[in-house]
């Protein structure tokens, strides 16, 4: 079976498919910028890597949503439920991680099948 690399470097790739399943690599928003700016950016991101991976939202199977700090949770909600409604949600979770740097306020791992 083929696998796939999406602006792939010499430490990650933005995206790996393989099969029909689609695995992204954490996106995060600009360093510095506010949870909900930051959530909106991530959510962009991941809307240009379904395109060019040949999904969609209503293939979405998973996310993985780290908060720098779980305080920012219903900031980042609001943003998320905007987002994905009218889409089939996935399954998530989210969990509060020290990320690389602490201008990250969230990162978003997808998990998606092709349209």
């Amino acid at each position: 079976m083929t696998i796939t690399r999406i602006d792939a470097g010499p430490r990650m790739s933005q995206a790996v498919i393989h099969g029909d399943t689609i695995y992204f690599a954490g996106q995060v928003g600009a360093p510095g910028e506010s949870v909900i700016r930051q959530t909106h950016a991530v959510l962009a991101q991941i809307d240009a890597l379904l395109a060019r991976t040949g999904s969609d939202k209503d293939h979405l199977l998973s996310a993985t949503i780290w908060l720098a700090d779980m305080a920012d949770f219903a900031e980042m909600n609001a943003v998320w439920d905007a987002w994905i409604a009218g889409a089939p949600a996935p399954t998530r979770a989210t969990g509060e991680a020290r990320l690389a740097t602490p201008d990250y306020r969230v990162e978003i791992i997808i998990v998606a099948a092709r349209a």
